[in-house]
């Protein structure tokens, strides 16, 4: 039977057929279809981790304990895995072990394109990459039988294009594969020096078996398509379907399996074509491979980009001068601005419009409360990472104190992401008599990747009750005496309750507690609107961004199919023209 599948839901399916056991992960945008399909397969336990790096260390143990194990996470996830991924990668495995890792060319949801190719080469684990939903299943299926063969994690490398993309895919039936034996064995799963020099002897021998095994035909991973040999491309994942496309009488490598990358195919494709062209998005890292060969008569970022995303408009311009008509005409339209803008009702809006008007300076996070930086807000200052807002905002305050200032700063995080990489922070303040404001956006929900549950909403992700992680005993237990909850749609209170602790010469907390606007079960009232007799039109309620207010023809209305009665909107009104209908 043939369904049409998202190419993350066709990971989960092949990791279902293939009879995982355990599947551990963090959300992150394009991965996190991954595990919320997989939690939908009762055979299976299947959890949100605290973070990628917990996530990865799970599905290790499970895979030590002898059973199949899977972890999926974003590129910029693999940063916070990376430490137990490089040693895994010497102990090496029981049971099989894929992490997924997706790619986010052209950063539609990221704060940086990295390329996660560099991370199979640098931690010498083989790496996978799927062109369809079919190769997404199959390669999660060859990844588990990989492992298990070689003893070694697999990475199997997605990009949004392929993540995002429905195609056909050929269902089969879960094949269980019951429980390895575990056996004790120090010399291999404990890394002190000794057995670790040992074990990266293996590494090096494993990676050779590796490469012999991409260049066997049977492996299923690499294939050779052979037409016009005036033109010959290597190339891998979404490139493939682009090259087909602008290219179909080209003789093509496509490469599954790229790390580690097969020198003897490389090398015979590379003889029998008059040129050799690589496409491959972002970094050059075939190209460089290839040329690290010998093999110079080789080209690719000589015509394509390394940053964003590739087409087939764009690689069809690049290496042909060639513009499609249809391309022209979209050119041609100069579509409006429409940049991303927090939602009708967020809890977040009141926190910002706060903070702007107060001129605090502002350590941002990840999450929807980064969109705080944009206008009519323009509040957050930083924004680099996961957790980096509570330690930046400590590193700020100690720099100001190095030379006698006090510049009004706090740190704004999210729940799900201060469960992810806050605390630390937070106890380093604590510990090192810091003096910060930290404000916990507390909305009850991981908002920003589609509303997955977290360690503080109460819940597992198969809606399961759980234990909630009381954020006020948590602040309090790591040290922080002044801790607070705090409504932010009470504007007023919130910032006289923000100004009282940046002014106190200790760490405070101060948690914004609102739950997402979004969730079903939240009713915040009904839709407000504005009395045009007691209008002013003074444009005071627009300063706060809501996509449901707007101007039109000089005259101020609400959009009452989007408004969700938080009220802000009454509170900037000095006039008393906004209110909810008698």
């Amino acid at each position: 039977m043939k369904e049409l599948l998202l190419g993350n839901e066709a990971v989960a399916r092949g990791a279902w057929e293939a009879g995982v056991n355990v599947v551990s992960s963090y959300p992150g945008t394009p991965s996190t279809e991954i595990t919320e399909v997989m939690a939908k397969y009762n055979e299976v336990f299947c959890e949100w981790a605290p973070n990628e790096k917990v996530a990865a260390e799970v599905a290790i143990g499970a895979a030590v304990a002898g059973a199949r194990s899977m972890c999926c996470m974003k590129h910029v996830g693999l940063n916070v895995a990376a430490d137990p991924l490089f040693t895994v990668a010497y102990t090496g495995v029981n049971g099989g072990l894929v992490i997924v890792v997706a790619d986010d060319p052209g950063m539609h949801s990221s704060q940086n394109e990295q390329d996660s190719r560099y991370y199979a080469l640098s931690a010498h684990v083989p790496m996978l990459e799927p062109a369809d939903a079919q190769e997404c299943k199959d390669f999660t299926k060859k990844a588990f039988e990989i492992s298990e063969k070689f003893d070694t994690p697999v990475i199997l490398r997605l990009t949004t294009r392929i993540a995002h993309a429905r195609s056909l895919a050929e269902l089969s039936d879960r094949k269980e594969q019951g429980k390895k034996p575990y056996k004790k064995d120090t010399m291999k799963y404990v890394m002190m020096p000794g057995m670790a020099k040992k074990r990266h002897i293996i590494v090096d021998e494993r990676t050779a078996k590796l490469r012999e095994f991409a260049e066997d035909a049977s492996s299923g991973v690499n294939a050779v398509e052979y037409k016009d040999k005036k033109l010959g491309i290597i190339t891998s994942g979404i490139s493939y379907q682009y090259t087909k496309e602008v290219f179909p009488d080209a003789s093509i490598l496509k490469i599954g399996m790229v790390h580690p990358l097969p020198d003897k195919l490389i090398r015979e494709f590379a003889e029998s074509v008059d040129e050799l062209l690589v496409i491959e998005e972002l970094e050059p890292f075939i190209e460089n491979y290839i040329r690290q060969m010998g093999i110079t008569k080789v080209e690719g970022k000589k015509y394509f980009t390394n940053q964003g995303e590739l087409n087939t408009t764009i690689i069809r311009k690049a290496y042909k001068g060639e513009t499609p008509d249809s391309a022209q005409a979209a050119e041609a339209v100069e579509a409006p601005a429409r940049p991303p803008v927090l939602c009708p009702g967020c809890p977040h809006r009141g926190v910002f419009y706060v903070l702007s008007n107060m001129k605090v300076r502002v350590s941002g996070d990840i999450g929807c409360y980064t969109l705080g930086a944009m206008k009519p807000y323009e509040a957050v200052d930083t924004c680099i990472c996961m957790g980096a807002s509570v330690s930046m905002a400590h590193g700020m305050n100690m720099a100001d104190a190095q030379f006698g200032e006090k510049l009004p700063t706090v740190a704004v995080i999210g729940d799900s992401t201060f469960m992810h990489s806050g605390i630390t922070g937070l106890i380093d303040i604590v510990y090192n008599k810091g003096t910060s404001t930290v404000i916990i956006l507390d909305n009850s929900i991981t908002g920003m990747t589609g509303h997955q549950q977290n360690p503080t909403t109460g819940h597992t992700i198969k809606g399961e009750e759980a234990p909630a992680v009381n954020l006020v005993k948590l602040a309090e237990a790591v040290g922080v005496k002044r801790v607070r909850v705090e409504d932010p749609f009470d504007m007023k209170k919130f910032r006289a309750a923000v100004k009282e602790e940046i002014e106190a010469d200790e760490p405070s907390v101060i948690i914004a507690q609102r739950p997402c606007a979004l969730l079903k079960s939240v009713k915040y009232g009904a839709p407000v609107d504005i009395n045009s007799e007691k209008c002013r039109k003074c444009g005071a309620c627009m300063k706060l961004g809501c996509p449901a207010i707007y101007c039109e023809d000089g005259v101020y209305k609400i959009d009452k199919s989007i408004c969700l009665g938080c009220g802000l909107c009454e509170q900037m009104c000095a006039f008393g023209a906004i209110g909810k209908e008698e």
